[in-house]
């Protein structure tokens, strides 16, 4: 259950209205960076916790204290459209209000759609969009993704600081810094109790990573792609202990270890070239990918319907008698 309290989280006061901040300040709202993401970030983090009580109680917490950031950003965004700047007070602008705040630089839909007010979309006008909210189930993968997120919203708030002059704005601003400061260091913190990067990667630590011998030679190997014969980049990456304690760092140039790819040919339902059916057919049977008594593309055809078909039946329960 949430409760509201009419008051505001912090105070938030415009003394100069601007129409372009308030566009600006649509980032912050419900661009990537901004809060709305980190609102429902840490709000679907906590509902799908299933591990210790302590964590879902801090993301909820957290998550709550961002709904006050959302509203405190759709407050100073309305109040920045309230008027606009002297500069552009013409004569015709004087006339408008709307024309005014546009040559003002605010979005026309802030008028249009939100009469003024603030909407759940980025400086460019995009919707907010769900996908950037990550709640992946797993603690370590999801506090890393908050870092993250505090990290760019951090960033981004303090380019909005260096651009505003209004003491009001400027006061707003220095407090959601503040709390993007702490946002970072909580999440960290997690990370360090349940055990830092040794205890905690490779992410998810669940997984028996040692099993997967084939592979494991590669699980601290950094590739170098360069083909100029240039010296590949030095750094902690490249030698030493791994971090997680379980390896260490080397260095190898990339070479194949796959063969070319073979596809089959085209089907002839999806109607590509006569010359590429045909050319296909012949690169297949070359390459051995096929019957040799039967490379058209019709019986390629009818092998791939016969798997759908099979794969399907299995996926929807129904045994071979049933089809």
């Amino acid at each position: 259950m949430f409760y509201f309290d009419k008051r505001l989280q912090y105070p938030v006061r415009v003394e100069r209205p601007n129409p372009l901040f308030a566009k600006m300040l649509q980032q912050a709202l419900g661009g990537v960076e901004g809060e709305m993401r980190v609102m429902f970030q840490y709000l679907f983090q906590a509902w799908n916790s299933r591990g210790p009580a302590k964590y879902r109680d801090l993301l909820l917490n957290t998550g709550t204290e961002e709904i006050g950031h959302v509203e405190m950003l759709a407050t100073a965004i309305a109040l920045n459209l309230q008027g606009s700047p002297s500069a552009v007070q013409e004569e015709a602008a004087r006339a408008n209000p709307m024309v005014a705040a546009v040559m003002g630089g605010m979005s026309p839909r802030q008028y249009l759609s939100g009469g003024m007010g603030a909407l759940a979309a980025d400086s460019e006008g995009n919707p907010f969009n769900g996908s950037w909210v990550v709640s992946s189930g797993n603690i370590a993968a999801d506090m890393y993704s908050n870092v993250n997120a505090e990290a760019s919203g951090l960033v981004l708030a303090t380019r909005l600081y260096e651009y505003t002059d209004d003491p009001g704005m400027k006061d707003m601003l220095r407090f959601l810094i503040s709390r993007d400061v702490m946002h970072q260091q909580q999440w960290l913190a997690v990370i360090e109790e349940l055990g830092g990067p040794e205890g905690n990667l490779p992410i998810p630590n669940s997984f028996p990573h040692d099993e997967a011998h084939e592979t494991r030679e590669f699980a601290y190997t950094f590739f170098t792609t360069s083909v100029d014969g240039s010296a590949p980049p030095q750094g902690r990456w490249t030698s030493g202990p791994s971090l997680d304690g379980r390896g260490e760092f080397r260095t190898v140039a990339l070479q194949p270890m796959g063969e070319e790819p073979q596809l089959a040919p085209p089907l002839p339902q999806a109607h590509a070239q006569l010359q590429e059916i045909e050319g296909g057919q012949q690169r297949a049977a070359a390459a051995g990918l096929t019957d040799p008594g039967d490379t058209s593309s019709q019986g390629i055809a009818s092998r791939l319907t016969e798997t759908i078909s099979s794969v399907a039946d299995d996926l929807l329960g129904r045994g071979e008698k049933d089809r």
